[in-house]
C-alpha cells in the first residue's frame, strides 16, 4: 500500500511585509547627495594621488624595500 503525504502550499516568491514608506525629501534637500558623492570622489581622487606620488618617488621604493625585508625575515628566507 503506497501512502502519499500532502506536499506543503506554493509560497509566492515575494512576501510582503506591510506597506511600503517612501522617504521624504525636503526640496531644499534634493541635490544633497549627490553633492555627497562628488566630495567622496574628490576625497578619493586626491588620497589616490597622494599615494602615487609618495609610493613612486624615493620614499615609496624605501619602504617597500624595507617591509620586504622584514616579512621575509619573519619567514626566515632572508
Amino acid at each position: 500500500m503506497t501512502v502519499t503525504t500532502p506536499s506543503p502550499p506554493a509560497r509566492s516568491p515575494r512576501r510582503s511585509r506591510g506597506p511600503r514608506r517612501r522617504a521624504v525629501v525636503l526640496r531644499s534637500e534634493q541635490g544633497i547627495t549627490t553633492a555627497e558623492y562628488a566630495v567622496g570622489t574628490a576625497a578619493g581622487a586626491g588620497l589616490a594621488g597622494l599615494l602615487y606620488k609618495l609610493l613612486t618617488g624615493g620614499f615609496g621604493d624605501k619602504m617597500l624595500k624595507t617591509l620586504f625585508d622584514h616579512v621575509l625575515g619573519l619567514l626566515g628566507i632572508g
